[in-house]
């Protein structure tokens, strides 16, 4: 029988269950991705589990999100993360060697190999045939303790790509495209898989691009044959012995299909403040602009450093913006001094940052209330840059140094000069220095983890109760992202391994008065939601700290792929209306009661939830798989893990 890529990289994986769309699935974990926003979290979790060794081909542990060190609590952070690896047997990315994404696909990316990563743009790995996917770090730790990935098998999107992209069109475009077609939850439960002529003009790098923003399209992953591009990419990073070709069967068939002719494309942009609020860059041009940003694991390559190079080169950038360049890699950074671009870039007014997420996440970088700034990254979800009220608009490279020669949104069509004609190097400057081998086994288990006073333990969390009667202390709209329940940015990313620290940030964006209401109610609470609650990153903090502060179930009209999992791995009962049209009658500080949880939830059946406060009822139902069911009912999947230890 004919396969698709997607397919073939799942059946070559699979432990248990079979290919069908909606089966619960088992896939083994070649390799697996953490970085130091969510990796305290993942090692204190190997601790919990007792592992002594990974047990993994590869697992690397990146230092790439908290890198500015205003006091002691990143620095903590960074010598846990580098104890921990030591300890497990990790491979450890110093700070400021670089994103991950684009530093694991440079050095440890394989055609043909699955990974789990503890950041949903882990997908971006899909750029070069890998079968990627961002999951919580629970997920993560236990694949690192040798346990296969459990998911739901999601529908093979597969998407034509045809014709050539024009001159100032580039693959943010393509990925633009794909969510001004389709919306951030348009990918829910399903697999993205490029293939066609089209590709033939699209380098590693560019795929990596578009790969790395399928999370913004809620995709469970993107994946793209292995073919020449990529065993260029890897010749160039002196791997060639890695490459592998891989691709679909010539008459493998999709359970959904696309068709983009690449040539139809034109520079697109995504006004403030959602990923899919997209339009052409014509159509709002004009538009001031006080701050653009280059770089972040949504245009990581060198090329798209180069590009923006060039087209400032002898120029000066417009003397009302901040232009602000965050060069993805050390690899990258000597690649763009090797050919000038470093100095083409200062030469226009580019401010130089170190190799890391940095504005991306909020470390750096924030923008002025009521100035709007351009950045090449992938989300622009509100305050996700460290200002509260910002203007963020997401464009590729081209459309970005464009307005910031102008000081207005301009499309780069409009600048009246020829698209430039770049020369890269064939080959990388490998740059392994700042990266950190594992010990061998006898000297790692001799290894103490070094915990600063920022490091908290983490919670204990009781077993479900048959009953609950609690109150609704949050009701929230639809595309609530992960950002808006646990924050990112400068003030709350150093508190991410002290979790009663960063429960007093949960849900800050929304109502400020939630941790404390949450802590008037120690018996528990409720939130409501709408649909595609929990978009956006993968970080189980969103889970944790919730649930630190009394939270127990979640009614919402939808759930995104990853937040859903999170909540069930600690204990949180996910629900979801069977009449989205019930949201609408419930208000805060309703108390919702619901019955005999503990027979209703393993038989699978719609569960009656009593508004009390409105003397009426409504149903709800669940997708929690069996083994999901017994964590949720455990309290969480720790306590469940140390309940069959005893």
């Amino acid at each position: 029988m004919a396969r698709n890529l997607a397919q073939k990289l799942i059946a070559s994986h699979l432990v248990d269950g079979d290919l069908s769309p909606g089966s619960n699935v088992a896939i083994a974990v070649d390799q697996t991705l953490t970085q130091d926003a969510t990796g305290t979290l993942v090692m204190q979790e190997l601790e919990a589990l007792g592992l002594t060794r990974a047990r993994t081909e590869v697992s690397v542990q990146y230092v790439d999100h908290n890198l500015l060190q205003a006091d002691e609590k990143n620095a903590e952070d960074h010598e846990f993360l580098r104890s921990a690896s030591r300890r497990y047997g990790l491979w450890f990315s110093k700070p400021g060697n670089g994103v991950s994404h684009p530093t694991h696909m440079q050095r440890f990316g394989v055609p043909g190999k699955t990974m789990a990563g503890s950041d949903s743009h882990t997908c971006a790995a899909g750029s070069m045939g890998m079968l990627a996917i961002g999951v919580g770090g629970l997920e993560v730790a236990l694949a690192i303790a040798g346990e296969p990935l459990r998911i739901r098998m999601p529908e093979i999107w597969g998407v034509r790509l045809t014709g050539e992209l024009p001159p100032w069109v580039s693959a943010k475009d393509v990925i633009l495209e794909m969510l001004r077609r389709h919306g951030v939850a348009g990918g829910v439960n399903r697999i993205i898989e490029y293939y066609g002529p089209g590709l033939a003009g699209l380098s590693a790098m560019d795929r990596h691009v578009i790969a790395n923003m399928g999370a913004e399209l809620g995709a469970t992953t993107t994946v793209f044959p292995a073919d020449s591009a990529v065993r260029a990419f890897l010749r160039a990073e002196g791997r060639e012995d890695d490459f592998t070709p891989l691709a679909a069967d010539p008459d493998a068939a999709y359970d959904v299909e696309e068709h983009i002719d690449l040539s139809d494309l034109e520079p697109l942009i995504a006004r403030p403040s959602a990923p899919d609020n997209v339009v052409p860059v014509r159509e709002v041009a004009g538009t001031e602009v006080s701050q653009v940003v280059i770089g972040s694991s949504a245009n990581p390559g060198l090329r798209d450093f180069a590009i923006a190079a060039a087209i400032v080169r002898g120029r000066q950038t417009d003397h009302s913006v901040s232009f602000d360049i965050n060069p993805t890699s050390r690899e990258i950074l000597e690649d763009m001094t090797r050919t000038g671009a470093t100095f083409d870039l200062i030469a226009a007014g580019a401010r130089i940052h170190q190799s890391g997420c940095m504005g991306c996440i909020g470390m750096g970088q924030a923008p002025a209330v009521g100035k709007n700034s351009l950045r090449t990254f992938p989300r622009n979800f509100p305050g996700r840059s460290g200002t509260r009220e910002d203007s963020v608009w997401l464009c590729s490279p081209e459309t970005a140094a464009a307005s910031a020669l102008t000081g207005v949104i301009t499309d780069p069509r409009d600048l009246g000069q020829s698209y430039p004609e770049l020369e890269l190097p064939e080959r990388a400057s490998v740059n392994t220095a700042m990266l950190v081998p594992p010990l061998p086994r006898e000297r790692a288990e001799a290894v103490e983890l070094i915990k600063g006073t920022n490091i908290s333990a983490l919670p204990d969390f009781p077993p479900m109760s048959d009953e609950l009667a609690a109150p609704v202390l949050l009701k929230a709209g639809d595309n609530v992202s992960t950002d808006e329940i646990s924050p990112a940015g400068a003030s709350a990313l150093p508190l991410r391994s002290n979790i009663p620290a960063l429960a007093e940030h949960t849900f800050a964006r929304l109502d400020t008065a939630y941790p404390r209401h949450a802590r008037e109610h120690p018996d528990g609470h409720i939130v409501i939601a709408g649909q595609n609650y929990g978009q956006g990153s993968s970080r189980e903090h969103a889970a944790i700290t919730p649930r630190y502060l009394g939270l127990r179930v979640v009614i919402a009209k939808s759930f995104a792929r990853i937040h859903w999992q999170n909540l069930a791995n600690f204990g949180i009962v996910p629900l979801e209306f069977t009449d989205p049209g019930d949201y609408a009658d419930i208000g805060v500080d309703d108390v919702l009661r619901l019955d005999d949880l503990r027979s209703a939830l393993p038989s699978g059946d719609e569960i009656t939830v009593r508004n009390t406060t409105r003397n009426r009822s409504f149903r709800v139902r669940h997708r929690l798989s069996p083994q999901q069911v017994e964590a949720v009912l455990a309290g969480g999947v720790i306590p469940l893990l140390a309940s069959r230890r005893t």
